[in-house]
């Protein structure tokens, strides 16, 4: 069975976000008996979908009741959950679920630490689909898929019966607040394929590698001495952040705002502005660009 999950536990920077452990809440004293794991472990095995009852929330998802077993179903694998920054109405969405049957799959299944995850997108695929795409696909592949959820921490997207995730941080080579700033629900999209993890039926995706990393050319494409135009994204303690291109971001250093004292580099420069500045420095390999206003 290909399923999102898996009877080990590797972890990988990549995935934090999709790994739920502060939202997995403790399933008490139950431990379930032994004939309804060994029951989870031939749906799991077998990848059918099963019905359950949600008999409560948390901040991260729905609780279900499977027997004696305690099942979490996290937000994100829910269909049509909304992207929602609020955390009262999150909290309002998800109590609004309670009491409902659901279609799930289970895509994460250890015995040893109390933990079953379930998905009611996963469920929505025929059996072996998953299996299938999982076997076929391979790292570096380009492919296209459809965007079915949008988290903080990435966005899901459906390559034709398997989700993969692509992590905030592979978005874009810049600056990304949230990825629905990014992406839309139901868009379709070229990814690059990252990983794949055959044993947890995981798929690391990427957009921003589909383009080249700015930084690779930045001393091909600038001078030291060079003015540049550029948006203000960020004003810190020591400086103000500019960027200049897609993924590109200079500094100006606190004492290469201007002439003279001042209290804060925001009674210079703020967020959004549009400024002049001149490269003082350029390290490529380094990531980082030194600019100027003050010269």
């Amino acid at each position: 069975m290909a399923a999102e999950g898996g009877t080990s536990r590797k972890k990988d920077e990549f995935w934090d976000g999709y790994d739920f452990e502060d939202a997995i809440p403790a399933y008490g004293s139950l431990n379930g008996s032994q004939a309804d794991w060994e029951q989870v472990q031939q749906v799991f095995d077998s990848d059918t979908t099963v019905e359950l009852r949600v008999i409560g929330h948390n901040r991260g998802g729905l609780l279900v009741e499977w027997n004696s077993l305690r099942g979490f179903i996290p937000a994100s694998q829910l269909v049509d959950f909304p992207v929602l920054a609020d955390l009262r109405e999150r909290r309002d969405h998800l109590a609004a679920r309670i009491g409902q049957m659901l279609k799930l799959r289970v895509i994460e299944l250890e015995q040893d630490q109390n933990r079953l995850i379930l998905s009611e997108r996963a469920a929505q695929v025929q059996p072996g689909t998953r299996a299938s795409v999982l076997n076929t696909i391979r790292e570096q592949d380009i492919c296209s898929g459809q965007v079915t959820n949008l988290c903080d921490f990435g966005v899901f997207v459906d390559l034709g019966g398997l989700e993969g995730l692509i992590h905030i941080s592979e978005l874009s080579w810049g600056r990304v607040g949230h990825p629905r700033d990014v992406l839309t629900r139901g868009q379709t999209i070229q990814v690059y394929v990252l990983s794949v993890d055959q044993d947890q039926g995981r798929v690391a995706l990427s957009l921003k590698r589909l383009r080249p990393d700015p930084w690779k050319t930045v001393e091909q494409r600038y001078a030291v001495g060079q003015i540049i135009e550029g948006k203000v994204t960020n004003v810190v303690d020591f400086g103000a952040f500019v960027c200049i291109e897609e993924g590109l971001e200079g500094l100006i250093h606190v004492s290469e705002l201007a002439e003279g004292h001042f209290l804060h580099p925001r009674n210079v420069v703020h967020e959004g502005e549009t400024v002049r500045a001149r490269v003082l420095n350029i390290d490529g390999r380094a990531r980082r660009l030194g600019l100027s206003l003050r010269r």
